[in-house]
């Protein structure tokens, strides 16, 4: 039976040859980022800063500013009305009135009634309430999340490993989620919890990639105690290269199904998976393995000097390192 390789056997990619330039782009990257959340923030949903949330669809593209003259002329507060995976989908974002449940729901009556009468196709896909109490809850909670378990995460990569590599992993983790968040900040996508799943989802699978190499980079600096760190890490992630490859292309073309074929609701939730698993995939290569040799990982961090090798070792040398 003929079996497809997306990998040839023997693949040789000296891919820390580059390592400095991915670091230099990834630092780039990051801190653009960091700058973004910090200047153009998020678009945070009503899962976060409480309000109603109504997701409208059209059979023709509307405009936006007439929209809101209308819904302005209820006076109803200070509405944010943007397009919502394309120009016949719209969310409208209004905020709580006073008065409860009874006041909220006689809002979102007069908003329906003010937009179906101009657009009579107008069909409302989904209407959401959110107290600010709940929405501020719901923040922190998201953010306790996400940090607990990126540290979570460092503590078990130290403790299986060494403390470089907690390190390499936590760091690792870090530019994912701040890549990720740039992204929606310069998107201004809703960022909601469906996000911070996503978020929770990426950091997932970052680690486990990042622990498959691990592992045989692990594996390796037992087996080969005199092969110089460098050619020891090409060789290790030659060796994973299909298991990455094979991994990632096929979770990205799931999602990129979903992503254009997929229902609108999830259309932030399934960009920010399918973002994530490129960035998890590049970062598990060239940010969390150069971090062991800026952290002087060798052969000792795993066999002390006196221990004798077992079997056949590998010696390679390499020019210009």
């Amino acid at each position: 039976m003929f079996l497809l390789k997306l990998v040839p056997d023997n693949t040789n990619v000296d891919f820390m040859r580059v390592r400095n330039i991915a670091l230099a782009l990834s630092i780039f990257v990051t801190l653009a980022s960091i700058v973004l959340v910090g200047v153009r923030g998020l678009n945070l949903g009503v899962d976060f800063v409480g309000g109603q949330m109504m997701r409208v669809s059209f059979e023709e593209p509307v405009r936006i500013d007439e929209l809101r003259s209308r819904i302005d002329g209820l006076q109803l507060g200070d509405s944010a009305i943007q397009e919502f995976g394309g120009p016949r989908n719209v969310s409208i974002r209004m905020p709580l009135p006073e008065g409860g449940e009874a006041a909220a729901n006689a809002a979102a009556d007069r908003v329906k009634q003010a937009v179906t009468s101009a657009y009579p196709t107008a069909k409302f896909e989904a209407v959401e309430t959110v107290s600010g109490k709940v929405s501020n809850e719901l923040f922190r909670s998201g953010g306790l999340a996400i940090a607990l378990s990126m540290l979570g995460i460092a503590i078990y990569i130290w403790v299986r490993f060494e403390w470089q590599f907690g390190i390499g992993a936590l760091t690792t983790l870090f530019h994912d989620v701040c890549v990720t968040m740039g992204f929606f900040a310069l998107t201004q996508l809703e960022f909601d919890l469906n996000v911070v799943a996503a978020i929770l989802t990426i950091v997932g699978y970052s680690l486990n990639d990042t622990v498959v190499i691990y592992d045989r980079i692990r594996e390796n600096l037992r087996k080969f105690r005199k092969m110089e760190v460098i050619p020891l890490l090409n060789l290790s992630l030659n060796e994973t290269l299909s298991r990455t490859i094979v991994t990632s292309v096929s979770i990205m073309l799931a999602l990129v199904v979903l992503l254009f074929l997929g229902p609108d609701v999830i259309f932030g939730l399934t960009a920010a998976i399918l973002l994530g698993t490129f960035i998890g995939t590049y970062s598990s290569i060239y940010i969390s393995v150069p971090m062991l040799v800026w952290l002087k990982v060798d052969s000792d961090s795993f066999v002390s000097k006196a221990a004798a090798p077992t079997g056949a070792e590998r010696v390679t040398h390499q020019e210009g390192y």
